[in-house]
C-alpha cells in the first residue's frame, strides 16, 4: 500500500471508513491509520467525520501515464521513448542520470509526485507539497556539443510560457531560467529551469531538461516560503496536471528534436516579448560583486544586455543573479 493508493481512493470526495480503506486495499485498519498520518504530514488535508470516516479536503489529482501519453499530440509524442511516473524521487533530474549512465535516457520523461532532494540553479533547493507540483525532467543526447546548447533554458521558459497562455495564465520570464506570475502585489516564482549537462564540450553529450512547476499551493505552504510565490490555479483554476504535463511535453520534444539545428535564435524574440524587467532597474549579483542596472533584451545565443549609464554589458549566465528591484 502507498500514499497514492489510499489517495486514488479517497479522491472520489466521498467518505470512507477506516475498515473499508482497510478491506479495499488488502491491510489491517493500522496499516491505513498510520497511511492517514502521512498524508497529514504531507501537507495533505484530510477530513474525519465520526461515524463516516474519511475524505480529501481538497481534491487532488494524480499524475496518470497513460493519460499524459494519450494527450501528446503525435509531433512530441514521436520522441518519447519512455516515460516514467513516480511518487516519490529525490531528485527527477538525478533519475534520468542515472538512466543516461544505464545506456539508456535520451527521449526519457520522468515526472514525479515529490522530490526529497529536488534542486534548484546554484544548488538551491527545490520544496513542493506533495501532488501538488508539475515536476518534470527529460534526458536529450546532443551531437554538437555544449556550444549548440546556448540559451536552451529560456527556450524551454518560452515553451511553459506559450502553454499557460493557452489556459489564460499571463507568466513572464525572468533570465536566466524563471518563469514569474503577477500575483497583483508583485510578481511570483511559478516554476524553475534547470539544465544539467555531461560529456564532451565539443562533441556528444547528454543533457537534462528539469522543469519544477507550482501547481497548487495552499496558503499554509506560501507563508512558509522565504520569497514571493505563485501557482498555475491561481489563474487557471481549471486545468488538469495531466493535461499540463501532456501540453508541455508537446511543445518540450519537438523544441528538443530541433535545437541543434534553429538555436536559441528562434525562440529570442518571444522571449524577449515576456520579458519580465525589459527596461527596469535590476540587481546584478557575480561573486561578491553587485551592481545596479537597466535591463535590456536577450540576443540570439541568450545573452542578457544591461546599461548602465551609457555603458552597455553582455551577461552570460553562469553563477550570476538578477533580481528585479522595487
Amino acid at each position: 500500500m502507498t500514499i497514492g493508493d489510499l489517495i486514488r481512493l479517497l479522491s472520489d470526495g466521498e467518505f470512507h471508513s477506516g475498515e473499508q480503506l482497510g478491506e479495499r486495499m488488502g491491510v489491517s485498519r493500522t496499516a491505513v491509520w498510520k497511511q492517514l498520518k502521512k498524508l497529514e504530514a504531507l501537507d495533505i488535508p484530510l477530513e474525519a467525520v465520526k461515524g463516516q470516516g474519511y475524505r480529501l479536503t481538497r481534491p487532488l489529482e494524480l499524475l496518470n501515464g497513460n493519460a499524459i501519453v494519450a494527450g501528446l499530440a503525435r509531433s512530441g509524442r514521436q520522441h518519447v521513448t519512455r516515460l516514467f511516473v513516480e511518487e516519490t524521487l529525490p531528485s527527477s533530474n538525478e533519475f534520468i542520470r542515472q538512466r543516461f549512465a544505464q545506456g539508456a535516457g535520451h527521449g526519457e520523461v520522468c515526472l514525479v509526485e515529490q522530490q526529497s532532494a529536488g534542486r534548484g540553479r546554484r544548488g538551491r533547493s527545490w520544496t513542493t507539497p506533495w501532488g501538488r507540483a508539475l515536476m518534470l525532467s527529460i534526458g536529450w543526447r546532443f551531437e554538437s556539443g555544449v556550444a549548440a546548447l546556448e540559451g536552451l533554458s529560456l527556450a524551454v521558459g518560452v515553451a511553459l510560457a506559450r502553454v499557460l497562455e493557452r489556459h489564460g495564465v499571463a507568466p513572464r520570464l525572468k533570465w536566466p531560467n524563471d518563469v514569474l506570475l503577477d500575483e497583483g502585489g508583485g510578481l511570483g516564482k511559478l516554476a524553475g529551469i534547470l539544465i544539467e549537462i555531461s560529456g564532451d564540450a565539443a562533441g556528444p553529450c547528454e543533457v537534462v531538461v528539469g522543469l519544477g512547476i507550482n501547481f497548487d499551493l495552499s496558503p499554509g505552504f506560501r507563508q512558509q516560503i522565504e520569497q514571493r510565490v505563485a501557482a498555475v490555479q491561481d489563474q487557471a483554476p481549471t486545468l488538469s496536471r495531466n493535461l499540463l504535463a501532456s501540453e508541455l511535453l508537446g511543445e518540450l520534444m519537438p523544441l528538443l528534436a530541433g535545437y541543434e539545428n534553429a538555436g536559441f535564435a528562434a525562440w529570442q524574440e518571444e522571449w524577449n516579448a515576456r520579458h519580465a524587467y525589459q527596461g527596469c532597474e535590476v540587481e546584478v549579483t557575480r561573486g561578491q560583486q553587485r551592481l545596479v542596472a537597466t535591463a535590456e533584451g536577450v540576443d540570439k545565443a541568450g545573452n542578457l544586455w544591461i546599461r548602465r549609464g551609457e555603458q552597455r554589458e553582455r551577461l552570460s549566465g553562469g553563477e550570476i543573479s538578477v533580481r528585479g528591484r522595487t
